[in-house]
């Protein structure tokens, strides 16, 4: 079976993120992970044997690990993909993590990284996997 790739970039089969976004809620104090520094938000695909090896399980565990918030799904072409945000150093392990470890029986073979911005608070309150 021949696996399609979307637009390098556009994911547009991205589903709303993780039900506790939070949507501009100015009135409250937005988190922050630690004062000074500086928060990213990133969106991530991988590839390679990535489905059926318990992959979102573990990127989900291994992003609370490193304190970070975000979203991981599986696509309907056999990759995965999310948002990753938190301080950058946190955000740049997992990003190592995603592209050479992954879950024990997955094979990755590429990781790519888009839409990388600078934010002043996290948009997500907890790293959940989305079915």
């Amino acid at each position: 079976m021949e696996r399609k790739e979307g637009p390098v970039g556009a994911m547009p089969w991205r589903l709303a993120p993780c039900p506790e976004v939070r949507e501009g809620s100015e009135s409250q104090a937005p988190p922050t992970m630690a004062e000074g520094s500086g928060l990213i938000s990133v969106d991530y695909e991988v590839f390679g044997k990535v489905q059926g090896v318990f992959f979102r399980k573990h990127t989900q565990a291994q992003g609370k690990k490193l304190g970070l918030v975000g979203w991981v799904q599986n696509t309907d072409y056999g990759t995965v993909q999310g948002q990753i945000q938190g301080p950058l150093i946190k955000v740049r392990q997992l990003q190592e993590w995603l592209q050479k470890t992954g879950s024990p029986k997955s094979h990755i073979d590429r990781a790519e990284f888009h839409n990388e911005k600078k934010i002043v608070h996290l948009e997500h309150s907890d790293f959940c996997i989305i079915k």
